[in-house]
C-alpha cells in the first residue's frame, strides 16, 4: 500500500468521459485529498457576499485519479477513511434559493468557527463537528456536468453520511475510473433547505479499492450499519421512483429477494431520505435514497 497527496490547486470543475489523471493508483492506495471550499476562497468574511462572486468557481474536486484495474462494468470503492476541515466555514443565504427564501433577506454570510469538535455559528449556538464531502463522483459515460450538479457518476451528492467511515462504490464507466472529491462541509442538514452547509476547505483521506464486473446505475454508499443506493432527478417523486427500483433491483439481483418481497422490505425495514433538497433552486435536482439495513441476508450492496 501506497500514501499519496494531491493539492487544492489540481482540480476539475466538471465531470464528463473524458478526465485526465493527475496521479494513477493501485488498489489499496491511500490519497491525501487538499479540497477547497465551495467558494474556492472567495469568501472570507461575513462582509463577502455570494452575489459578488465568481460563480464559474463553484464546488472544485480535487483529482482526477485513475486506479488501476478499474474498467467499464466495475465498480470503484472510495472509502473515506478522515474528513479533516480547517478552522473556519462559511454559510451564506442566496437570493431566491430555499423554502424560506420569501422571509429573510439574503444575500447574508455567516462565519462558523470549527474547534473541539464542535461548529460555533456564535457565542449562543454550537453543535457538534459532522464532516463530510458534498462532490464525490468519477468520469461520466458522456455527458459533462458541471460539479454542483449530481448524476449517475456522482457529483453533488451532497449526502451528509459521506464522512468518515463510509465506502462509496461508484460506477465505472471509463478506464481508471477517475475519481475526484471536493465540496468540503463541517456540518450540513441533510435537507440543505438554505443550499449551503458550512462550506470549508480541509483533507480528505481516501483509500480505493475495486469490485470486478458489478456495479449500480447510481453510487451506492456503504455504512457500519446499513448501506444507501442513491438516484436524482429534477423533482422529488421522481427521484424518490427511481432509487426505489434500484434499490429493489439489489436486492433482487444481489441477494435473490422476489421483487415482491423487496417491495415490501424496503416498506417495512428501510428509509426512505433525500439530500440536496433545496427549493426553490433553478438548474438543480433532488437526490434521493434509501437506507437499507445490513442484515444477514443483505450484508451489503454486492455479494461479497
Amino acid at each position: 500500500m501506497a500514501a499519496h497527496r494531491i493539492g487544492r490547486e489540481q482540480v476539475i470543475w466538471s465531470f464528463g468521459p473524458d478526465l485526465q489523471p493527475v496521479l494513477e493508483v493501485e488498489p489499496g492506495d491511500v490519497v491525501t485529498f487538499e479540497t477547497n471550499d465551495c467558494f474556492s476562497g472567495q469568501i472570507t468574511s461575513e462582509r463577502d457576499l455570494v452575489t459578488e462572486i465568481d460563480m464559474g468557481r463553484i464546488n472544485s474536486a480535487t483529482g482526477p485519479v485513475a486506479v488501476r484495474g478499474a474498467e467499464p462494468g466495475d465498480s470503484l470503492v472510495a472509502e473515506i477513511l478522515d474528513v479533516r476541515p480547517v478552522q473556519w466555514g462559511v454559510a451564506t443565504l442566496i437570493p431566491g434559493f430555499g423554502q424560506l427564501s420569501g422571509l429573510v433577506q439574503a444575500p447574508v454570510t455567516r462565519m462558523f468557527e470549527v474547534r473541539d469538535g464542535l461548529v460555533r455559528m456564535n457565542d449562543r449556538v454550537a453543535f457538534p463537528a459532522m464532516p463530510m464531502v458534498g462532490v464525490v463522483g468519477v468520469a461520466t459515460g458522456g455527458e459533462t456536468l458541471a460539479n454542483g450538479l449530481a448524476g449517475r457518476h456522482g457529483g453533488n451528492l451532497d449526502d451528509h453520511w459521506h464522512g468518515k467511515g463510509a465506502r462509496i462504490f461508484l460506477p465505472v464507466r471509463q478506464p481508471g475510473g477517475m475519481f475526484a472529491v471536493g465540496d468540503m462541509h463541517a456540518a450540513m442538514g441533510d435537507g440543505e433547505i438554505c443550499f449551503t452547509g458550512v462550506e470549508i476547505a480541509g483533507e480528505v483521506d481516501v483509500r480505493f479499492g475495486v469490485v470486478k464486473g458489478r456495479q449500480a446505475t447510481w453510487p451506492v454508499t456503504e455504512l457500519h450499519d446499513r448501506w444507501v443506493p442513491h438516484a436524482t432527478a429534477p423533482d422529488y417523486a421522481e427521484a424518490l421512483q427511481l432509487v426505489s427500483e434500484e434499490a429493489a433491483r439489489m436486492l433482487v439481483d444481489e441477494h435473490g429477494f422476489t421483487i415482491e418481497d423487496a417491495f415490501i422490505f424496503l416498506s417495512v425495514a428501510c428509509d426512505a431520505g433525500v439530500a440536496q433538497g433545496c427549493r426553490p433552486a433553478e438548474g438543480f435536482g433532488t437526490i434521493a435514497r434509501f437506507a437499507i439495513p445490513r442484515i444477514d441476508a443483505c450484508p451489503g450492496p454486492f455479494r461479497a
